[in-house]
């Protein structure tokens, strides 16, 4: 087992991996920028190195800095945690070249899934079922025109190196596919470098489905059930729920295991999601997320695992504790992000904590790096916290969000919490009756 691990990383995620090498009685060392040398995860670990100015890209980012980092502290092993450089396959790739341990995938399986094209492709000879959709990318409009009518419309133009909703933009006729067709591809080589793009068959209606997977790198892999990630704006996910309200036993069962015998078969190490879209009972591979999800603490509330020690026994060389048969789903989890920005608009806000108070009791968990008197900085991502519940059913999973979001204080700042009490209210999130449209459409009803 290691001895000392550095977290690439920041925020409540840097938090989340120091707790795990705590509990495995493992040295921490975290990393930060000049901005953050007053964070939290920077008081938790037990020891920190400054590596760079406030701009990520000459911080966190930053492939040398980091490698030094783990140098001058002798840490033996990175945990990337998710963002950053968690799905760098070049980063992996100097890690090894320098005998550091990556805890996570080969560099081979981030840098096969990271393309959308080849992830597809590679999904497809794996079993797995896709969209419809072009084979490979689309190199100009009269092909594009070629794929809008063969699959018929409307469709997706996506950028293949995309995420975030960025190199996106939705067909519904051959006249707007013109358009999207130059507007993606000019979004992508501005936001990648690339402007490659694809084009997919647009499902009007559905839901936003991901299977949890993991492997031991040698041949053996669980699936860990579904995560439900519908409610979206701008394709970014702010609430999340596991079980899927939606998704029965034998559907669980049947894509499940698709999952993990893909995985296996090309002996993946680690923690893994496969994103699909879900409609009319059917699953539509979307792509493949080579690290830890933001939302994994779910999964670990139905199942009573804790993932990130089994990235870190893995990597280690350990088997998984744990085989498919002794994985069971209890109850039912709900997680709501919490960001510093301005509702309606959801401009970010960053600004001085006054005072911070958690929620508590059964069944509540709050990831969060805040504290009283904290300042946040302006220079990242404006996720502020994860306020995870965990019932015996769905109800009482919606019962407890209701009452912890009542004791959360977060004071100085403004947050998306009133986004959550207000979706609280809504029939169809208490019945689960919504798909990845329904928040979009909701928000501008709501706020015009």
């Amino acid at each position: 087992m290691f001895e000392k691990i550095l977290i690439a990383n920041r925020g409540e995620i840097a938090l989340r991996v120091i707790r795990a090498c705590r509990e495995m009685g493992i040295k921490s060392v975290a990393v930060h920028s000049t901005a953050d040398s007053d964070a939290m995860h920077v008081r938790m670990a037990d020891e920190s190195v400054c590596i760079g100015p406030n701009s990520s890209a000459q911080s966190y980012l930053s492939i040398p800095a980091i490698v030094s980092a783990c140098e001058i502290s002798g840490a033996e092993a990175i945990h990337p945690g998710y963002g950053f450089l968690s799905e760098n396959a070049s980063f992996v790739q100097v890690l090894e070249d320098h005998g550091i341990t990556f805890i996570g995938p080969t560099a081979e399986h981030i840098r096969v899934m990271g393309d959308k094209i080849t992830a597809k492709e590679t999904a497809k000879a794996l079993g797995i079922p896709v969209v419809p959709g072009s084979e490979g990318g689309v190199p100009d409009m009269a092909a594009a025109l070629k794929v809008g009518e063969s699959f018929g419309y409307p469709v997706l133009v996506k950028a293949t190196a995309g995420g975030g909703g960025r190199g996106m933009k939705l067909a519904r006729n051959a006249a707007e596919l013109e358009t999207a067709f130059r507007t993606a591809r000019s979004e992508a080589k501005a936001a990648f470098g690339n402007d490659e793009v694809y084009i997919e068959k647009y499902l009007e209606k559905p839901r936003h489905i991901e299977i949890q997977v993991f492997g031991d790198g040698k041949g053996n892999a669980v699936y860990l059930g579904e995560r439900d990630c519908s409610l979206q704006r701008r394709h970014q996910k702010v609430f999340e729920e596991a079980p899927g309200p939606v998704i029965t036993p034998e559907q669980r069962a049947r894509i499940g295991k698709i999952c993990a015998d893909a995985v296996g078969s090309i002996n993946y190490i680690g923690a893994g999601t496969i994103e699909f879209l879900f409609e009319d009972g059917e699953f539509y591979f979307i792509e493949m997320n080579t690290r830890l999800q933001v939302e994994h603490p779910v999964t670990e509330a139905i199942f009573g695992v804790d993932l990130v020690r089994e990235q870190i026994r893995v990597a280690a060389g350990l088997p998984m504790s744990f085989t498919q048969d002794e994985l069971e789903i209890n109850g039912h989890a709900i997680e709501v992000r919490i960001n510093a920005e301005k509702i309606p608009e959801f401009a970010p806000r960053p600004g001085k904590v006054k005072m911070f108070h958690a929620p508590g009791g059964l069944g509540v968990r709050m990831d969060s790096a805040l504290y009283g008197g904290y300042s946040i900085p302006p220079y990242y991502d404006s996720l502020i916290g994860k306020l995870i519940v965990h019932g015996r059913d769905r109800p009482e999973a919606l019962a407890r969000l209701r009452r912890a979001l009542g004791e959360l204080i977060i004071d100085g700042i403004e947050t998306t919490v009133p986004l959550f009490d207000a979706l609280l209210d809504e029939p169809d999130i208490q019945t689960g009756n919504y798909n990845i449209h329904w928040l979009e459409k909701w928000l501008a009803a709501t706020y015009g």
